[in-house]
């Protein structure tokens, strides 16, 4: 049964990496660019901890888990170079889990 799906990433940003990451991982940034090339991707959310300077939490949301595979699948490539290139921008990232709707 195909149903919502939604991972959640915490990030650690220093100070002056925080307006480039919040450009790459915003609502229209370079990730949310690139997931809109599959059909199955809904939205992103960034949320920014008001009580951690530097500490974001991010939601991707696909219609659902086969959806959001078969993009890994078709577009690992570009997701490699972007996460790369992203990476240079946190001090720290974290899986917090895999969410069903």
């Amino acid at each position: 049964m195909n149903t919502g799906y939604s991972y959640v990433w915490e990030f650690l940003v220093s100070p002056e990496s925080q307006a480039e990451f919040e450009r790459h991982y915003g609502a229209e940034g370079t990730w949310v660019c690139l997931f809109r090339r599959s059909p199955g991707y809904i939205e992103t959310l960034l949320l920014a901890d008001r009580s951690t300077p530097g500490r974001y939490l991010t939601v991707d949301r696909w219609k659902s888990e086969e959806a959001y595979l078969a993009f890994r699948s078709a577009f690992s490539v570009p997701y490699a170079a972007l996460d790369a290139e992203c990476g240079k921008l946190t001090s720290g990232e974290t899986f917090l889990g895999a969410f069903g709707e």
